[in-house]
Parts: C-alpha cells; sequence; structure tokens
C-alpha cells in the first residue's frame, strides 16, 4: 500500500549506486573465492613395468659364465655395436690378451684367436670401424664393463674390458655401457689366454 511518502530523485539515485555497489562487491568475492579454489590435478597414468635391460651371457672354454647388463640409456651406439657383434658371433674363440689385476680384463681382438699372445700386434686389432665416444655419468666401479679405446675418443670398436676394481680416473673419459650382474667370481680368475667359448644376447 502506498503510505503517502516521496522519494526526491536524488535520494533515488544515491540509493542506485549503493546498490550497485553491493552488487559489485558480491559479484568480486565470489570471483576471488573462485580464484583461490586450485584445478582438479589429472590423474597420474598407471605405472607400467619398467622395461628390462638387455643382457649378454659370456661362457668361456674353460668353463664359467658371466651374465652382462647392457646400458643403452646412457651408451646406445655401443651397446647397438656390441649387440651387433655378438650376434655375429665376433667374439666366439677370442682369448682374452690383457689382464691387469685389481684393474680390468679385457678382450675384444680378432687377432687373439690366432696371433701367440706375445706377438706385438697383440691387442691393436678391431671390426675394421670406430664408434664415438659416450661419456656418461656411470662410474667405473667393480664389475663395469668399458670400451678401450686409443688416445682419439672417437677411436672405441670392439675390445672392451670389464673392472676388477674401482679406477674413478676414468669417469667421464671411457664409455661405460654394462655391468656384471652375476659371475664375477669368474672374471676374477681370468688369466691372460682363456678363451670365449661364446657370447650370446639372452635378452633384447
Amino acid at each position: 500500500m502506498y503510505n503517502g511518502r516521496h522519494v526526491s530523485p536524488r535520494r533515488l539515485l544515491v540509493m542506485t549506486r549503493i546498490l550497485l555497489l553491493l552488487v559489485g562487491l558480491v559479484a568480486l568475492v565470489a570471483g576471488s573465492a573462485g580464484a583461490q579454489t586450485p584445478a582438479p590435478k589429472p590423474a597420474a597414468p598407471p605405472a607400467g613395468k619398467a622395461k628390462a635391460l638387455p643382457t649378454a651371457l659370456i661362457t668361456l672354454e674353460k668353463g664359467g659364465e658371466i651374465v652382462l647388463e647392457l646400458f643403452p640409456q646412457d651408451a646406445p651406439k655401443h651397446v647397438e655395436n656390441f649387440v651387433k657383434l655378438v650376434s655375429q658371433k665376433f667374439y666366439d674363440g677370442q682369448r682374452v690378451h690383457r689382464v691387469e689385476p685389481k684393474f680390468v680384463v679385457q678382450f675384444g681382438d680378432p687377432q687373439s684367436k690366432t696371433l701367440p699372445l706375445d706377438d706385438p700386434r697383440m691387442g691393436s686389432g678391431g671390426p675394421g670401424y670406430t664408434i664415438k665416444a659416450e661419456f656418461n655419468k656411470r662410474p667405473f666401479e667393480r664389475g663395469v664393463l668399458g670400451m678401450a679405446r686409443t688416445d682419439d675418443p672417437n677411436s672405441a670398436g670392439s675390445q672392451v674390458y670389464i673392472m676388477l676394481g674401482p679406477a674413478s680416473f676414468l669417469n667421464g673419459k671411457y664409455t661405460a655401457f654394462g655391468r656384471v650382474v652375476t659371475g664375477m667370481g669368474v672374471v676374477d680368475q681370468i688369466r691372460v689366454g682363456d678363451r670365449i667359448k661364446s657370447i650370446k644376447i639372452v635378452t633384447k
């Protein structure tokens, strides 16, 4: 019901401004609250099984087996090269031509199949090509598999060595591309002239 009171235009204008101000404040508070609410994070994908690293099996002619685990994530070209040579039976029948106590056991010279062990050419042979260095953060600890080379960092080919003990001075200067997972006791008993019966890739 009309009460007979008259609202002046000025008073009406003031009331309208107050109403708009209140509406704006409400919208501002609502927007601020929405901005403070973090968006839900997408669900993480289910964790799958980690891919197994490739492994190789060395069998010595005098008996004994050594299982190697290769590091394609650290030295992909070296692993690829080693796997290729193994598939070609490149190492089968070779002899170990170098043993340095508490340091390395080395093989991979194709000349070792026939050359006398004291021949000055022993240890100089290779596959007929070289591959580029892939220096990485793998430390040269006991059991690590490294690639031998000359003073040229990119001169590696087929000769590899197994560490008999740690050698930190090799870190970052030679390519580590695998390690012994079983059979270090067999490695410790290797002597110069011991022949490799076979090397086979067990898993790729």
